[in-house]
C-alpha cells in the first residue's frame, strides 16, 4: 500500500506552511519534486529550500526529483490536459515502483491548496481508477488568493455579496459572470481583465505572491490596466515565468 500525500505548501514562503504540512513531509519516506525545465527552475528551487528548512535532521526522507511530462501546447486544450495528466500518472507509478517497491509513504508538495485550480487530485485519482493501492491524503495549504486579499489588506468579497472563482480564459470568453459582485481570475495568460469595461471595475493584482520578487498593483482598471501588462511582461522577461492573479469588483471593497 503506498500512501500518497498531497502537501499544500502555499505560495512557497516558508512562513505559509502549516504545521500539519511540516508534520506530513517528516512522515513521508519519499518526496517527489517536479523538475518543469530551465525556465522555470525557481518553482522546484523554491521545493528544495522549503525541504531543506522544514525537514528534521534526523529524518529518514529522501527526495526525489523528477521531470514532469510537458503538455502538447498544439492540440485542444482539455484534450491537450487530459493526456498530459495521464502521462504524469504513469511517471509518478514509475517512481512509487521504483523507489518504494514494497509500499510506503509519499510525499508531494503542492502549490497553494489541492483543490484550487491544481490538478494533483486528478492525476492521483488516475492511480486509484487503475487498480493500484494508493490511499489519498490531502494536507490544505493557504492559497495564492488567500495571500493576494492579505496583501492588499482588502476582504475576499462585498458584503454579503457572492464572489466566483474563474479563469482568464472563461472571463475572455463569457464576461463578467452573472450575480458575482466580486471576481478572483486565476490563470491568465495575460491581461483578459481589458475585455472589461475600464471605468467601473476595480483590480487588485500580485505577482509572484509571497516570494521575495513579490509585485502588487491595484486601482480603476481605467488608470493601472496598462501598467499591470506593462509590469508583467517585464516581469516575465526578467524571470523567464511568471504566477499572477487578481480580484475584480465593480466597487471598492473597503
Amino acid at each position: 500500500m503506498i500512501t500518497l500525500s498531497l502537501i499544500g505548501i502555499g505560495t512557497g514562503n516558508v512562513d505559509h506552511v502549516t504545521l500539519a504540512a511540516v508534520r506530513a513531509l517528516n512522515a513521508a519516506d519519499v518526496i517527489l519534486l517536479p523538475r518543469k525545465g530551465e525556465a522555470k527552475s525557481d518553482l522546484i528551487d523554491l521545493r528544495r529550500v522549503l525541504c531543506g528548512e522544514l525537514l528534521d535532521e534526523a529524518a529518514s526522507t529522501r527526495i526525489v526529483e523528477f521531470d514532469l511530462p510537458t503538455r502538447d501546447g498544439e492540440r485542444p486544450y482539455l484534450n491537450a490536459v487530459d493526456e498530459w495528466h495521464n502521462a504524469i500518472a504513469s511517471v509518478w507509478a514509475e517512481l512509487m515502483d521504483t523507489h518504494l517497491p514494497s509500499g510506503g509513504r509519499v510525499g508531494m508538495l503542492v502549490w497553494g491548496d489541492p483543490s484550487l485550480y491544481d490538478s494533483s487530485l486528478r492525476i492521483a485519482k488516475r492511480l486509484t481508477d487503475s487498480g493500484r493501492a494508493v490511499e489519498v491524503n490531502v494536507v490544505p495549504g493557504i492559497t495564492s488568493l488567500q495571500v493576494l486579499t492579505a496583501e492588499h489588506k482588502i476582504p475576499l468579497n462585498a458584503l454579503a455579496e457572492p464572489i466566483q472563482i474563474t479563469t482568464g480564459r472563461r472571463l475572455r470568453e463569457r464576461g463578467w459572470p452573472e450575480d458575482a459582485a466580486t471576481v478572483a481570475v486565476m490563470l491568465d495568460s495575460g491581461g483578459e481583465f481589458t475585455t472589461l469595461p475600464q471605468d467601473d471595475t476595480y483590480i487588485w493584482w500580485g505577482a509572484y505572491l509571497g516570494m521575495d520578487k513579490q509585485c502588487l498593483i491595484k486601482g480603476r482598471l481605467s488608470e493601472v490596466s496598462d501598467e499591470i501588462i506593462e509590469r508583467r511582461a517585464a516581469l516575465r522577461k526578467t524571470h523567464g515565468w511568471i504566477m499572477d492573479i487578481y480580484l475584480l469588483a465593480k466597487q471598492f471593497l473597503i
